[in-house]
């Protein structure tokens, strides 16, 4: 792993940053990041759930999130109760407002769903706060 070393305000080349567990259950590369290059207000990086995976049920409490779908396809529900549904394929944006519960599932028993994502949090885990009182509300990953 090469990480760039967090130098505040000058063009910076992010090569490669270790991959993690989000609590919300992705696999995150984040390469542009407070963390990473001292960014300020946004977070940029991969967003990878495995084949028959899913999120916890979560909100994004101060940040919005724009993604694009390079791999897979992805079942997002969404809303208070969790009521609405999406499919999104690759190709596919999506676009989750600060506030707002939702749950990603991969359905797929053999391919990766992969997004490059965008945050309006430059510390990508900062304001994610966990629904586990919505969790239910979702089928599992492999019906």
């Amino acid at each position: 792993m090469s990480r760039t070393a967090r130098v505040d305000n000058t063009c910076q080349v992010v090569r490669a940053i270790e991959a993690y567990v989000g609590k919300q259950g992705p696999t995150y590369a984040g390469g542009v990041s407070a963390e990473a290059v001292g960014a300020q207000a946004i977070w940029l990086g991969t967003v990878t759930m495995p084949p028959g995976s899913r999120t916890r049920a979560h909100i994004h409490a101060s940040h919005e999130t724009a993604l694009y779908v390079l791999h897979g396809e992805c079942d997002l529900w969404f809303g208070e109760a969790l009521e609405h549904h999406e499919v999104a394929g690759a190709g596919h944006y999506l676009y989750i407002p600060a506030g707002i519960p939702h749950v990603a599932v991969n359905r797929s028993q053999t391919e990766p769903f992969v997004v490059v994502g965008a945050r309006t949090d430059s510390s990508e885990q900062e304001s994610v706060v966990l629904r586990p009182d919505l969790d239910n509300q979702v089928p599992d990953a492999a019906i």
